[in-house]
């Protein structure tokens, strides 16, 4: 069983206690998560099976979507309803127009700091821990992406918004950044993952659903195949000859592509396939391609998948 099926996480639950759910319903080993929601958070994840495993790096989780409530006038030392309030503002005469144009100034490029009860390791230690015991570090800020937030409803102190941002985004730190711009300080009191890449929140199954499925041996109707989910990746097709070369862990030569490559990029990734099954992920190392096998290199090899 090998590829990606995509989890409605619940409230409570870490992304570990997930991944150990549906290690301990399939009996499988090689089980794997591509991104951390806290504990208080719902929604997608996606939970790599088996060679899915050997994926994770590649895929391109560059764009996340998230729904998010805030709760205006108080700021929490972990940014969520988790923490201790630590200051209080007053949000009483705020209007909805007030607070839907601060917003739109946070669309863009920007430096975002990140919180101190965050996995974030430094000297090899996650924040979190240090400030479990009251620890606060000086921390490099990280450079992310709002590509667009929008407010959905406001009901005072209340504001649900909806955000696409990059990989690495703190919701949470957003919130808390647009409270000190209102000038009464906030903090997330929900945060749902609609979208990570390629995979959305309409094809994630709740905890329920996936113990249905799997008592039904239903599962494999499920998951999102590894290619399928690396198709990023411009695919380059190979011939009998060039497959085994791969399962011997050699690189192909240009004669074991079963068709023209095109114009390649020196650094450019793609998947190796046979027919429909991925053999490698391989990167270029030139621009120009020879007859030797000095073309590529092989970053990750699979058991065709």
């Amino acid at each position: 069983m090998d590829g990606f099926i995509v989890l409605d996480k619940p409230v409570g639950m870490t992304s570990h206690d997930v991944v150990s759910v549906v290690r301990r319903t399939l009996r499988l080993k090689k089980v794997g998560h591509t991104g951390t929601l806290d504990p208080f958070a719902t929604g997608v994840l996606p939970v790599a099976l088996g060679e899915g495993t050997k994926a994770i790096p590649f895929l391109d989780e560059g764009i996340k979507e998230y729904q998010a409530t805030m709760v205006l006038g108080a700021a929490t030392d972990t940014q969520d309803c988790t923490g201790t309030v630590i200051r209080r503002g007053v949000w009483e005469d705020l209007k909805p127009e007030q607070i839907t144009e601060v917003l739109k100034t946070f669309v863009g490029r920007q430096s975002q700091l990140p919180p101190m009860f965050s996995a974030v390791k430094q000297n090899g230690v996650p924040l979190y821990r240090l400030a479990r015991k009251g620890e606060e570090v000086k921390r490099s800020p990280r450079n992310i992406e709002i590509y667009s937030i929008a407010v959905d409803a406001v009901a005072l102190p209340h504001v649900t918004f909806t955000v696409s941002c990059s990989r690495g985004t703190y919701v949470r730190t957003l919130a808390n950044d647009i409270g000190e711009a209102l000038g009464c300080g906030a903090h997330l009191t929900a945060l749902r993952r609609t979208r990570s890449g390629p995979f959305a929140i309409d094809r994630a199954l709740t905890l329920d659903e996936f113990g249905r499925i799997s008592a039904a041996r239903e599962v494999g109707n499920h998951i999102t195949p590894v290619g399928e989910a690396l198709d990023h990746l411009r695919a380059l097709l190979l011939g009998d000859e060039g497959s085994v070369r791969i399962r011997h862990g050699q690189v192909p030569r240009l004669t074991d592509f079963a068709f023209p490559t095109g114009e390649v990029v020196a650094g450019e990734r793609f998947r190796l396939m046979h027919g429909d099954r991925l053999l490698a992920v391989a990167e270029s190392l030139c621009s120009t391609w020879g007859d030797d096998s000095k073309n590529l290199r092989l970053i990750r090899v699979f058991n065709e998948v």
